[in-house]
């Protein structure tokens, strides 16, 4: 959120103007309210939203501040809506410019036909700062259980002309109305960003005070929409969540005003480019070295190539600062302090490890972003960008690198990066461009598994598994901090009990290798044994039993985030007084466009069975009318992976 102060509105300091938006009249919670059982409009719902209401004025009166008011009330149905309870309300504070207050929060529960009413105590309230920007306000409902509403009031007041915050019509649970009113006056102008598949009917009109300027106010109403659904392969639920966000397009003070002021900030990328190279917390900390110079001279030592220095700064800075979990754009404590400290956000980590190349004589610039959680930016906008990486670039080619996590590599990005494309930023002539994100290689997992099958059932195997690329990135974060023995004991519940020995781990931080695992193991639940007959899927507990796609249609893209192949390599060595009677049949299985293809091999010999497998998808973004393509290849791979062999007792 951006916060400007105009010393020209000095003078309407005497002004008292305070706008209120028309909100829908609701009645004070009653004892049908609490008796009711389900949400009507979808009965399913552990919680629902019956109102959230939102407003946001400007003030002129003793100095200039904005306050956003919300009024929030919830039932709930079931034990899952108990979490409701627990609220957190993000908000921008600024250099501590920004008050929130919470306010008639209050519990009702029904005892004994009368209703009770408990209130929010101090000790359910908790203040938490983010960031020299953000801050958080936490806070706990009392006496919570089924059958309880809650019910909370906020106000935040900042300082000065602050952008109207971010509204969510949807949340993940349903809402059964929900109203949000801006009153701006006609100085400033926002662009207004409204994202999501259902739409919020707009009403706006021009209004007039006792003060000699109007205000263009605008209310948004929504009603009975639905909760937001997670559905898998999905970048960001942010994306198709309806909401509306503003960003401060221009201010115009006309000259009755200390002689009137006009700027314009963000009509295009340029304006935006020049907007961050004069940021004090970007190009500032930017062009510092003098705190790392002696250390990276040592780092490069004897280092003749940019790829060989490029690998040892890179490992040097992901080594020395460990990221706090913060994504921004801006420095908050500063690189030299990040540096000192050994912890940053993600642009202190990424703008020092940029003055770190350039310092090495290696061409390197930023790269502004939006996260993957954080959503798409679908035009020229400061306000949604909240991540900066780096790229070198050498013989035409782009090679992106993020610190932050101590598994990636150059070239490979943290997963949370991927999100379609970034905005390359030259300080020279204020130029910027899109470069594309998308990976390219297809990341593998290969799986080779070999078994022997005693005349029980019981199997003996050993199973090596080698994933590379984005792969091999996601093991190492799953594995990075995790005990190995909640893990293995989890592999043993995800395999069907099998009993896991001989466990091994290569490769943790050798990012340049495959990362691998391999294991022994004993499975006693994988052959089924009837008569004189035995029934097992080539697979064993590797086979794919649910279908990633439940939904009966599709309303986002589905995102993988990168093109991967999955590979299995199967040897199986049946008892001697078995033989096989039948196998799967071979089969090719390949969606339109060659999108996704499914291969199964299988072959016998005397008392060996070989099988293979390769699961390959190349596109890692498809629109959402290819939902019912994909999701019917998947089914068609998981119902041939849970083909038996049968095998009978000579």
């Amino acid at each position: 959120m951006m916060k400007i102060k105009f010393f020209f509105l000095v003078t309407l300091i005497a002004i008292n103007y305070i706008s209120q938006a028309q909100t829908k009249e609701f009645k004070k919670v009653s004892v049908a309210d609490l008796n009711e059982k389900f949400y009507s409009k979808d009965s399913s719902a552990a919680a629902v939203v019956l109102f959230r209401i939102g407003s946001v004025d400007y003030h002129f009166n003793s100095g200039i501040y904005t306050t956003t008011t919300v009024k929030t009330r919830i039932k709930i149905y079931k034990n899952e809506g108990l979490k409701q309870a627990d609220q957190v309300i993000s908000y921008y504070s600024g250099s501590n410019s920004s008050l929130l207050s919470l306010n008639n929060s209050y519990t009702y529960n029904l005892v004994d036909g009368a209703i009770e009413k408990t209130k929010l105590q101090a000790e359910g309230k908790f203040n938490e700062r983010i960031n020299k920007y953000w801050s958080k306000k936490k806070f706990t409902m009392p006496n919570v259980k089924v059958g309880s509403i809650i019910e909370f009031e906020y106000e935040l007041r900042q300082e000065g002309v602050a952008t109207p915050p971010k509204w969510d019509f949807q949340l993940r649970i349903p809402v059964a109305y929900s109203e949000y009113t801006t009153t701006v006056p006609e100085f400033f102008n926002f662009k207004k960003n409204q994202r999501g598949l259902i739409f919020p009917k707009l009403t706006e009109e021009l209004v007039t005070n006792n003060v000699n300027f109007s205000s263009n106010k605008s209310v948004y109403i929504l009603e009975n929409a639905p909760a937001i659904v997670e559905e898998p392969f999905v970048s960001s639920l942010a994306n198709y969540t309806s909401s509306i966000s503003y960003e401060l397009a221009s201010v115009n003070i006309p000259p009755i005003y200390s002689g009137g002021h006009y700027q314009n900030f963000t009509n295009s990328w340029e304006s935006i480019t020049k907007r961050v190279f004069k940021a004090t917390d970007f190009q500032d900390e930017l062009v510092k070295t003098k705190y790392f110079e002696a250390d990276v001279n040592n780092v490069i030592k004897g280092l003749t190539s940019n790829k060989d220095k490029v690998n040892a700064i890179f490992d040097y800075v992901k080594s020395k600062v460990k990221w706090n979990e913060v994504y921004a754009i801006g420095c908050d404590q500063g690189v030299k302090e990040a540096y000192e400290k050994g912890i940053g956000n993600s642009a202190e980590i990424n703008l020092m490890l940029i003055s770190m190349l350039r310092y090495a004589d290696i061409a390197t610039s930023p790269v502004l972003m939006s996260t993957r959680d954080n959503g798409i930016v679908f035009f020229p906008s400061l306000m949604n960008l909240n991540h900066v990486i780096a790229v070198v670039e050498a013989d035409n080619q782009l090679l992106f690198l993020d610190a932050t996590n101590p598994n990636s590599s150059p070239g490979l990005l943290p997963i949370n990066d991927l999100n379609y494309s970034g905005r390359l930023m030259r300080k020279e002539g204020n130029v910027s461009y899109d470069v594309d994100l998308t990976p390219k290689t297809i990341s593998r997992e290969l799986n080779n598994l070999s078994v022997v099958i005693d005349e029980q059932g019981i199997i003996q195997g050993k199973l090596r598994k080698h994933y590379t690329d984005y792969l091999a990135l996601k093991k190492r974060d799953e594995l990075m901090n995790i005990n190995q023995e909640e893990y293995l004991q989890s592999l043993e519940n995800e395999f069907n009990s099998a009993e896991i020995s001989e466990y091994n781990y290569e490769n943790a931080k050798d990012l340049e290798k495959p990362a691998i695992q391999s294991f022994a193991f004993t499975a006693k639940n994988e052959v089924e044994i009837i008569n004189d007959k035995m029934y097992l899927s080539p697979l064993l507990f590797l086979s794919k039993t649910k279908n990633p796609f439940q939904q009966e249609t599709r309303t986002c893209p589905i995102d993988f985030g990168f093109p991967f192949e999955y590979k299995y390599n199967i040897n199986i060595e049946i008892p001697e007084q078995y033989k096989v009677e039948s196998t799967p049949a071979p089969v090719t299985l390949v969606t339109g466009d060659n999108v996704g293809t499914f291969k199964y091999l299988i072959s016998t010999n005397e008392n060996k069975i070989q099988a293979q497998l390769t699961l390959n998808v190349s596109s890692p973004i498809l629109p959402e009318d290819y939902y019912e393509i994909i999701k019917d290849f998947y089914q068609k791979v998981i119902d041939k992976e849970a083909e038996k062999i049968v095998l009978t007792k000579i």
